[in-house]
């Protein structure tokens, strides 16, 4: 009854959000919604956010993670994690803000690798598939197997690429003290049918849909944007409604993490070698910047104002 009320939530507000925001809706994104699935999502703390860093640069990018959130990351080895023949450096990183999937192809990468900006890991990677395939999600590119298990990449309207994961011996890790958010950057033409979508597949529901949110948050002071915040089993995503006319360098970072005191937090970034590209900027209700880690890798930090 819960999960029903919560699909029923979320459908009626994006009818709502696809009125207002200029594009059309249909019979077909409501009732796809209406219909939400149980998600296959195993914890926001499997769902890692894939980070492609500039050739040698993966010990560098976990040192200064590491000194800026804390936590701790796996040993690097140099293995193979898709369909056809490449090499990568890969660690996996975690802290208390999220958990990273890192690499450094040795390499080219094979298409169209680095373009999935989270993978997320199920119980059953077929029936994730399936689940994504009729909740509207192309599958770009078909199951395979990997050292530890399975994979596959899928789609959702609006050109959001996620990797779907499955491992032969089921990991444990720690859950976090700050869940992150996927940051999406859509136009209004994408937005309804990415929000039937997506929202069908992860069985999310809206936390928030403010339509004058502070443009200066992605760049753009004096203006305004509408940003939609859901939330999931999958883990947070924030979507942001723009004309796509976006500064450096809003757009470019596939996840934020949400810290208690920025200003702390970017002055140890800097002193861990990461570079302040953006920001600070206090807005109404947050304070927030963008951040370049060793590795070339952004991420926007922010932090609530109460």
């Amino acid at each position: 009854m819960k999960r029903r009320t919560l699909a029923m939530t979320l459908s009626a507000l994006m009818v709502v959000g696809v009125l207002g925001g200029g594009a059309p809706s249909s019979a077909r994104e409501e009732k796809a919604v209406a219909v939400a699935a149980p998600s296959p999502a195993v914890g926001p703390q499997y769902d890692t956010t894939y980070v492609y860093v500039s050739p040698g640069s993966v010990d560098a990018f976990a040192a200064s993670w590491g000194a800026t959130f804390g936590g701790t990351h796996t040993a690097k080895v140099l293995t193979h994690v898709t369909p056809t023949p490449s090499t990568t450096e890969s660690e996996l990183v975690f802290s208390p803000v999220g958990t990273l999937s890192v690499f450094d192809f040795k390499t080219p990468v094979p298409f169209p690798f680095g373009a999935e900006r989270t993978g997320w890991l199920v119980e059953d990677l077929d029936e994730a598939v399936r689940l994504a395939r009729r909740a509207g999600a192309q599958l770009v590119v078909a199951p395979f197997d990997d050292p530890i298990g399975r994979d596959a990449i899928v789609q959702f309207p609006g050109g959001v690429n996620t990797q779907l994961y499955w491992h032969t011996t089921k990991p444990s890790y720690p859950p976090l003290e700050s869940v992150p958010d996927n940051r999406v950057y859509l136009t209004p033409d994408s937005l309804g049918p990415f929000l039937a979508s997506y929202g069908r597949f992860t069985g999310g529901r809206v936390v928030s849909d403010r339509r004058d949110a502070d443009g200066g948050e992605i760049g753009r002071p004096g203006e305004t944007y509408r940003r939609i915040a859901l939330a999931s089993p999958s883990g947070g995503t924030v979507v942001s409604v723009t004309d796509r006319h976006l500064p450096y360098p809003s757009g470019r970072e596939t996840t934020g993490y949400r810290v208690e005191d920025l200003d702390m937090t970017l002055s140890k970034a800097r002193a861990a070698g990461a570079q302040i590209v953006w920001g600070p900027y206090t807005g109404t209700a947050r304070k927030n910047a963008m951040v370049r880690f060793p590795g070339d890798y952004i991420a926007e930090l922010h932090q609530e104002l109460r």
